[in-house]
């Protein structure tokens, strides 16, 4: 089978451009969104970040998002203090704190992204099974990517 000779380099810049105006405009809305609860921009993330790999130790979820560890504290302050995240005790040892989203607050942040998972859910929707698969993997792809530039660029 003879080589692919790829897809036209036009095409490739197109969609980074997109790939660029897509993360910019996800930032607004979570800026947006954040505001509407007292919270900032990248607290929304790092909330959600607690959600899905959570319970996660301080040190470790400022690893894992490449947070100064002085700086993940203070964001912390703010978490509790709005109900957001709780530090508990290790049950194993308890020297060690881990971080838990308070899933009470979880209505709230649903409702307020309630029309952006709606315009998710109508656009994907237009595209097959099989079709959107390759767009998860396509951005599971860019994610992991992303991860990686980000590691090289915190060497």
């Amino acid at each position: 089978m003879p080589n692919s000779p790829g897809p036209p380099p036009a095409l490739v810049r197109e969609v980074q451009f997109a790939l660029r105006a897509m993360g910019m405009r996800l930032g607004r809305l979570n800026d947006a969104v954040a505001g509407l609860v007292d919270l900032k921009g990248g607290d929304i993330e790092l909330l959600d970040h607690v959600g899905r790999v959570g319970p996660v130790s301080p040190g470790e979820l400022a690893a894992q998002l490449h947070v100064h560890p002085a700086t993940m504290t203070g964001i912390l302050d703010r978490l509790e203090k709005g109900g957001w995240v709780v530090r508990e005790r290790d049950s194993p040892d308890r020297r060690k704190v881990q971080l838990r989203a308070i899933r009470t607050r979880g209505p709230e942040l649903v409702r307020l992204y309630a029309p952006m998972n709606t315009a998710i859910a109508k656009i994907c929707a237009s595209f097959t099974t099989e079709q959107l698969t390759a767009i998860r993997d396509f951005l599971v792809g860019i994610g992991t990517a992303a991860a990686e530039a980000t590691d090289e660029a915190d060497k």
